[in-house]
């Protein structure tokens, strides 16, 4: 008797880095490592200061990662900064033509920047959807990556770290994300480390 046992399957690519002058650069090559788990979209955030303030920067497309930054001239300027955070798509949840989807998501909220970038798929999100509309909050996707931002903005704790683990604590399924705020970045995954990182 032979047993087959089929691969486990990984969609989507995260990648995230920190302290180095040219993150978005070591991003766009990560990503591009990673372009075997996700070609239907890719993105980068960057993270930088204006005047002392935190910015966070954004460019995502449509298409393979060598042609949402086909101009290195064009975007490297743009995404300036000492952090950064990535994503290529592989949809799984959420409609995959719909360029409201495409990660990383960014949000401004009342504890300062946030931005967002996941792989895999979260087992409660239709629960944890319902809970935050009926607590007020209003979905601009269908991703259940979208459901981190509304997690970690609900929280009442106030560090920004204090509030991404206990968002952490309400998500089911097998997942890794990458978090960058004002102050962190943050990488996770499911309990049972099901997603690689």
């Amino acid at each position: 008797m032979e047993i087959t046992v089929s691969r486990i399957k990984c969609f989507c690519g995260i990648f995230g880095i920190s302290n180095n002058p040219n993150a978005s650069t070591m991003a766009y090559y990560g990503l591009h490592a990673l372009q075997h788990r996700g070609q239907e979209a890719s993105g980068i955030v960057s993270h930088d200061f204006d005047s002392g303030r935190p910015v966070f920067k954004i460019i995502k497309g449509e298409g393979l990662v060598s042609e949402v930054f086909s101009d290195f001239d064009v975007w490297r300027p743009q995404l300036q900064g000492n952090a950064a955070i990535g994503h290529n798509r592989y949809s799984t949840t959420g409609s995959s033509n719909s360029r409201k989807n495409i990660q990383p998501f960014v949000v401004n909220y009342h504890s300062g920047n946030l931005a967002v970038a996941h792989n895999g798929n979260l087992t409660n999100d239709k629960e944890l959807r319902e809970w935050l509309v009926s607590e007020g909050s209003i979905f601009q996707t269908t991703s259940d990556s979208e459901v981190f931002l509304h997690l970690i903005a609900k929280s009442k704790k106030k560090d920004q770290r204090d509030q991404i683990i206990e968002a952490l604590s309400y998500v089911k399924g097998a997942f890794s994300v990458v978090i960058l705020t004002d102050n962190y970045l943050v990488a996770a995954r499911d309990n049972h480390g099901f997603r690689p990182m």
